[in-house]
């Protein structure tokens, strides 16, 4: 029996496609979106949190050193302020 360690989880490689009812019913239709993801990540998720009202914008996307992730580092939101008052 293999022993599994956590690294092993870092190579997954299988792609799993939602169904075509779960598609149709998705907020985001265009697979434009999953590309500009896929092409630019943290530019990706930088302009969905401009979205956001920060209190302090974050200095830095993204830090990840595997298999630790740190986002919008030196960022403050007040996330109910966001959630809450639109």
């Amino acid at each position: 029996m293999s022993r599994k360690t956590i690294e092993t989880f870092l190579e997954e490689e299988r792609v799993l496609h939602p169904s075509k009812s779960f598609r149709s019913s998705a907020h985001i239709q265009s697979d434009r979106v999953y590309e500009e993801a896929k092409n630019d990540s943290e530019g990706f998720w930088a302009r969905a949190a401009e979205g956001l009202d920060w209190s302090r914008k974050w200095d830095r996307v993204l830090e990840w050193p595997p298999p630790f992730a740190k986002w919008f580092l030196g960022g403050k939101l007040n996330i109910t302020e966001t959630a809450l008052d639109r």
